[in-house]
């Protein structure tokens, strides 16, 4: 008899975050029944929107790179990521500012960044960054397959690549961070601070992050693309993808607990009392949720605690509509602190800076400026939640004083100012909106050169039981979580066809797992 049939052979999915959409939108696409379950009224996680004048405005990420992901997970479903979306191209990859008056554009093509860098910095400095982004070049084709693409990290992989390119070797030096890397590569301090700023992208300081993930710079360097409308816009087209393949969408509807039995997963019990059988289950929140108990007692000991902590940085982010004057914005910008000592600094001990870098996402802005309300996002680093003294009514206070006095010395103003209340979400506001993340937006911090290797991975200690999102390996941005769905889809089908061939028999009694590890080999 086949165990596997009817509802038995059903798959929910928690979480509609991407990483949860892209593990739900392959699984519907080779036939199974999946169901998936987001607690929010809207799917997406962390790719959301918030209400303005102008109009929706992402108050998640800003910056769709390696597209050929998504690309394939329309083609899944017979669909068009181009057709659906229309993405366009940046023609810049970001513009940058100094309070000296330095401004920088960095662009997709390398020589076009050359000639920018030596006409705002120098032929020094235009000579250096043509090193550096040569070896990050060698760098990110080492590591894209055994550490990006793999279901894995696969050490040997990379060395194996590594070994074949000597001059990559100073690079992974032990206890070589990034910080340190771009001392070494670049005299003028500025550029230092501009591409120490890609630690942040995985909730990093340069200082404590490996020198290795300087290749986050070549990932952005092949192309930056927007939304019309904005990024969040992916999320219900994914939503939709999903729906098109017979998928079930169930919305507001929050997951009480992973029911399991003998050591394999049951299915989920809805906090509204229902249960859902399944013979899978992938859960796509952060896996911190699961160290906490908030998915079942039994599962605190699914992970170890390296899995989930330290925990990443957070930050300030606001989201609203304005008229903005006085410096010639682009899509995207930043307005870089004094020093890199004044924004890590801080963040190095648990604070949050008092004059960080802004950066600012012009979402209406994609060949030029706009007239009349435009919609902006603000992305400031702050550590995660319970480490500001200060009330979140406070802090959204002082946010608000901070941000936009900064941002007045260097001659840009916002009219009207936005309202905290509405436009101002803060690590306690992450903290509420994803549990187990204690308000961090990455999972794990990057720092530590072991830090890739201990992000778990799709398979878990227990039967029938799979993790995605950017809290799980290759980690977080939206590439890396739709990433993480595949290897969650493939890890589900793969032990799906397993189990089918050794048709296994249930064991009655309570959940059974031995000691917690991640991933060490495949689901029974």
């Amino acid at each position: 008899m086949d165990c596997m049939t009817g509802e038995s052979d059903s798959v929910v999915v928690i979480g509609a975050g991407v990483g949860g959409l892209a593990a739900a939108i392959r699984l519907a696409a080779a036939g199974r029944d999946v169901t998936l379950c987001e607690a929010h009224a809207h799917p997406g996680g962390k790719l959301r929107a918030l209400p303005s004048a102008a109009g929706p405005v992402d108050a998640g990420p800003t910056v769709l790179t390696m597209r050929a992901v998504f690309d394939e997970l329309f083609a899944l479903a017979g669909g068009s990521l181009d057709a659906t979306l229309h993405p366009v191209a940046l023609p810049r990859l970001a513009r940058h500012f100094w309070q000296d008056g330095t401004r920088l554009d960095l662009f997709p093509d390398t020589e076009a960044s050359v000639d920018a860098i030596g006409a705002a910095i120098g032929a020094r400095a235009a000579a250096e960054f043509r090193r550096f982004d040569a070896e990050m070049a060698l760098l990110y084709a080492a590591f894209d397959g055994p550490m990006m693409q793999a279901a894995r990290p696969r050490i040997g992989a990379a060395a194996r690549a590594t070994l074949r390119a000597p001059a990559l070797w100073p690079l992974l030096a032990p206890g070589r961070t990034l910080a340190g890397l771009l001392r070494a590569r670049f005299t003028d301090p500025r550029l230092r601070q501009l591409f120490g700023r890609y630690s942040t992208y995985v909730g990093g300081i340069p200082q404590r992050t490996p020198a290795v993930l300087g290749l986050i710079w070549r990932a952005e360097a092949a192309g930056v693309w927007t939304l019309p409308g904005g990024l969040h816009q992916l999320a219900r087209a994914l939503a939709d993808l999903f729906q098109s393949l017979g998928g079930t969408l169930r919305l507001s509807t929050p997951v009480a607990r992973i029911t399991a039995q003998g050591g394999a997963v049951t299915g989920v019990a809805l906090a509204e009392g229902a249960h859902l059988p399944a013979a899978q289950v992938v859960f796509a929140g952060d896996p911190g949720a699961l160290r906490a108990g908030l998915l079942g007692a039994d599962l605190r000991r699914l992970l170890p605690r390296a899995a989930s902590a330290p925990r990443s940085l957070s930050a300030r982010v606001w989201s609203f509509a304005a008229r903005a004057e006085g410096l010639p914005l682009d899509h995207h910008s930043l307005l870089f602190a004094a020093t890199e000592a004044d924004e890590f600094g801080p963040l190095a001990r648990g604070a949050t800076p008092a004059a960080p870098t802004v950066y600012i996402c012009a979402q209406d802005r994609v060949t030029g400026a706009t007239n009349g309300p435009e919609r902006f996002q603000f992305i400031l680093n702050a550590p995660a939640s319970g480490r500001d003294p200060h009330t979140p009514d406070q802090e959204a206070r002082e946010c608000l004083t901070q941000t936009f006095d900064r941002l007045a010395r260097f001659g840009l103003r916002f009219d009207p100012l936005p309202d905290p209340q509405k436009a101002l979400t803060l690590p306690q506001g992450f903290a509420a909106l994803f549990p187990g993340s204690r308000g961090a937006i990455y999972g794990r911090s990057p720092h530590g050169a072991l830090a890739p290797f201990l992000r778990p991975g799709a398979r878990t200690r227990l039967t029938g039981l799979y993790l995605a999102g950017g809290g799980a390996h290759p980690g977080a941005g939206l590439p890396m979580a739709a990433l993480s769905g595949r290897n969650a889809a493939q890890a589900v089908q793969a032990d799906r066809a397993s189990t089918r061939m050794s048709h296994p028999t249930a064991t009655p009694g309570g959940i059974s797992m031995p000691s917690a590890t991640t991933d060490a080999a495949r689901s029974r």
